[in-house]
């Protein structure tokens, strides 16, 4: 690019010079240098390569910029609006299904195993799987967040429930709608304060890490299984 506009100065010489008298260079020098300044600037100033500013409509002293610029920068920022989607954090999760229908079985077998007194259930803690039946205390591994002592909790998701004679096994998990399990929260319970030493070989540091974990304690209070499937449905 700099070859072809300084060649492009280069041959706008001759024309300039032919363009000044003989005499002008002869009798006034210094006016004819200026001249020919002159006419060099406003030849430069045509060959120089102009980039034209987009047009400004002024809008109470605000700029107004098409629509097109704002949907080119947000298609080129976003090449992937399928990924862009997906980690956004204010999308709204998909609507769970709906339970489908309870089989044969289950309805035939259901007033027995409710008949039966001392019923246990194997319910699911943030992954966590506890056999319990009403009246058990439970101490959770972590401290649960989001709860006080006096909440109430329903357990709506178990593995299994059962009886002497039956159980009822889940794929992966029983119906909700056949059992109430609730639990109540008794408090928080910490553990005396662990110091432990960490050192490295060949090194005289040592470093003393503290912790005292805490849980959460919960205790079943109600368990009850449903006696006609066929009310559930209806």
């Amino acid at each position: 690019m700099s070859r072809a506009l300084l060649r492009s100065v280069l041959e706008l010489h001759a024309p300039i010079s032919r363009l000044v008298p003989a005499r002008t260079t002869t009798t006034n020098g210094p006016a004819a240098a200026s001249t020919a300044r002159c006419l060099l600037h406003q030849t430069a100033q045509i060959i120089e390569p102009s980039h034209p500013e987009p047009p400004v409509i002024p809008n109470n002293g605000q700029t107004k910029q098409p629509q097109h610029t704002t949907s080119a920068v947000s298609s080129s920022s976003s090449p992937h609006p399928s990924q862009h989607q997906q980690q956004s954090p204010t999308e709204e999760p998909s609507a769970s299904h709906p339970p489908g229908p309870i089989s044969e079985s289950v309805r035939a077998l259901l007033p027995l195993l409710a008949a039966q007194p001392g019923h246990y259930i194997r319910v699911h803690i943030h992954g966590r799987a506890y056999l319990v039946t009403e009246g058990d205390s439970v101490r959770l591994p972590f401290k649960m967040p989001g709860v006080v002592p006096g909440d109430v909790l329903r357990l709506n998701r178990a593995s299994a429930l059962g009886s002497r004679d039956f159980t009822l096994q889940g794929a992966p998990y029983v119906d909700e709608r056949l059992f109430e399990c609730r639990a109540v929260v008794t408090g928080t319970e910490s553990e005396p304060m662990r110091i432990k030493i960490k050192k490295k070989r060949r090194c005289r540091r040592t470093k003393h890490v503290r912790s005292k974990h805490r849980y959460t304690m919960l205790r079943i209070s109600e368990l009850k299984v449903c006696r006609d499937a066929a009310e559930i449905e209806s």
